[in-house]
This record gives C-alpha cells, sequence and structure tokens, in this order.
C-alpha cells in the first residue's frame, strides 16, 4: 500500500493527477527515475497447454504464450533482455529495469531451474526489481517460498496470477482448466509470505453480465491482492477464440461497453490496489478483433475523459472505504 503521505489521493480520488492508483506513477514515485520492463520468454510452457491437466489450452491464447516480439528467435534470458533494453526509445543514465517473466507459466518447473532463471534475470545491469507470471494450480509451496526469499528493500517484486473472473462457467468457457478456489488459495498464501500479488482480469468474457463483472470486482478488493491488470477479451490469429469469433459463437466486447464497464469495474476497487495495466496488447499482423484494442491511446484517455465526466474515481463505491482508518 503506498504511504500514509498518499493518504489524501484516497479522500480525493487523484493519485499522481489521475483517477485510479497507476503503476507507472507508482514506481516513478517510489524509486524517482525511469522503470522499464525486460520481457523475458523462459520457454517453461504450461500445464494447459501440454496436456499435463487435460485440456488443450486456454481459447485465447496464442502459440507465443503471449511472448514479447523482443524475445524472438532468442533463447538466452540474457539476451533477450538486452534486446528489450536496446528497443526502448527513451532511456537516460538513472534508467532502471524491472526482469519480468512474461511468456508462459513461469513458476512451471523444479525450483532449482527456476532459482536458476530468476538468478541471471536480476543479475542483469540495472535490474531492481522482478515480475513473474503465472497460473494460481502451479504455485507450490517451495515455489512460493523460493519466490519470497527474493523480498528485500528497494527490490520491486510482483507474483501476477492469472485468475481473468471468479466466475466458474467463465473459466470453463476459457478453458482455464482450474477453479476460482485455486485462485483465492494461491492469492492468500503468496501473501502470507509477504509477497505483492497482481491478477489478471478478462473483461469482456461471452455470457459474463454486467453484475457478474462487478461481483469479480468485489472479490479481488477482498483479497490481500496488491495490484490489477485488465485485458479486454482480444481475438488472436490461430487461436481456438478465432475459431468461435469466425463462426459468429462469440462476440467482442465494444469500445463504450469497455470503457463504461471497466470505470464502473474500478469504482468498486478498493482504493489501495495499483493498477498496472488498463487494457491488452496485440500487434496488427495477429490481432483479430476487436480493432479499437489497437489504439492503446486513445482507450486510456477516453477511460480518464468518463471518470473526469462522471466527477468519479478509483474506489469511489468500494463497500468498506473506511478499511484502512481513511475519515
Amino acid at each position: 500500500m503506498p504511504s500514509k503521505r498518499n493518504i489524501n489521493h484516497y479522500k480525493s480520488g487523484n493519485w499522481f493527477g489521475k483517477p485510479y492508483l497507476f503503476f507507472g506513477d507508482y514506481l516513478k514515485y517510489k524509486f524517482n527515475t525511469s522503470l522499464y520492463k525486460l520481457p523475458i520468454n523462459a520457454n517453461l510452457s504450461c500445464p494447459n497447454r501440454d496436456g499435463t491437466i487435460g485440456t488443450s489450452g486456454c481459447i485465447y491464447c496464442s502459440e507465443d504464450g503471449s511472448a514479447s516480439p523482443t524475445s524472438y528467435g532468442l533463447s538466452h534470458i540474457t539476451k533477450q533482455m538486452d534486446n528489450a533494453k536496446n528497443s526502448l526509445r527513451r532511456r537516460d543514465a538513472k534508467t532502471k529495469y524491472i526482469a519480468y517473466f512474461q511468456a508462459y507459466t513461469n513458476t512451471y518447473a523444479s525450483t532449482a531451474e527456476l532459482k536458476e532463471l530468476y538468478d541471471i534475470a536480476i543479475a542483469f545491469e540495472d535490474v531492481i526489481g522482478m515480475m513473474i507470471a503465472t497460473r494460481p494450480d502451479c504455485l507450490t509451496e517451495e515455489v512460493i517460498d523460493l519466490i519470497a526469499d527474493y523480498k528485500r528493500d528497494n527490490f520491486e517484486l510482483w507474483l501476477e496470477i492469472g485468475m481473468q473472473s471468479m466466475h466458474e462457467k467463465s473459466l470453463r468457457l476459457l478453458q482455464r482448466g482450474h477453479l476460482h478456489t485455486a485462485t483465492r488459495d494461491s492469492i492468500f498464501r503468496a501473501s502470507q509470505r509477504g509477497i505483492p500479488v497482481c491478477a489478471h482480469i478478462i473483461i469482456g468474457i461471452p455470457d459474463e453480465s454486467w453484475d457478474e463483472i462487478m461481483e469479480t470486482a468485489r472479490e479481488i478488493s477482498s483479497m490481500p491482492v496488491r495490484g490489477i491488470k485488465f485485458h479486454h477479451l482480444h481475438v488472436i490469429k490461430g487461436t481456438s477464440l478465432e475459431k468461435y469469433y469466425l463462426d459468429g459463437k462469440i462476440k467482442t466486447i465494444t469500445f463504450n461497453e469497455y470503457i463504461s464497464t471497466i470505470c464502473d469495474f474500478i469504482e468498486r476497487l478498493r482504493p489501495d490496489i495499483i493498477i498496472h495495466r488498463l487494457l491488452g496488447d496485440r500487434d496488427e499482423a495477429t490481432l483479430v478483433a476487436p480493432l479499437w484494442g489497437l489504439h492503446k491511446g486513445t482507450v486510456i484517455k477516453a477511460i480518464e475523459d468518463e471518470f473526469i465526466r462522471r466527477g468519479s474515481y478509483q474506489g469511489l463505491l468500494y463497500e468498506d472505504n473506511n478499511l484502512f482508518g481513511i475519515d
């Protein structure tokens, strides 16, 4: 949670000039310098892709497993990080980095193998943080213990857990291969070890009602979640979701629906939860729908404009605004 110096932001609904607590602003405030993520593909696969749990993979997941283009064709972590660093347009002498294990399931290996990978990543020059993306059913006690060992002062550690939704019908439709109870369990176990958890959420899942989406907002706010990443359900070429979309079996959320729904969600979100991302990313060559997702800046501006129009902000409709002793 941000320091007591930021308590006025909870009262006024203004975090660093925004109506929500944004990860980039939080990092700038904490470290007083520019921080950039260096995406890593550790080639660890996923139990939902290799047949271990008897499913054929999430319907929205592409063959690259959300890997960054800067990692393509490079097997060694250090080379991937170098490539990502060199691709950044804005850097100065004070720029620091977060090693981001992004692609596939980054706790899906032995603790010895994971430790070797993590150690290589954080040894990279000017790295002062690590983010590890994974599934809730791939977090053994041994892996959580390993990740907890990386906690230290002035080191930005995050565990990203793919929650997507609290509703079992949605998890089945997405073919996640796990129950929401696994998500709750993993979040609480990681948090008990002091590991900051960022939950991934998808907005626009077919057949999820507005009420059900708001239930997910309240569920997240009731758990010891420190961050959240929003994704809109987008259709990527070569996925099962593409076939469903082209066959007319599902529709994607419209631009206006997304803006309205995500603002509704954030209004009900606990005010200390840091928003890492407001929508998903995909390049034009592989995106099928919705095409408005290509215009990230436009979407973010529309979200902020909608908050201004409403006179609203993160946590305005949160059900326990006095949880942290705020008058």
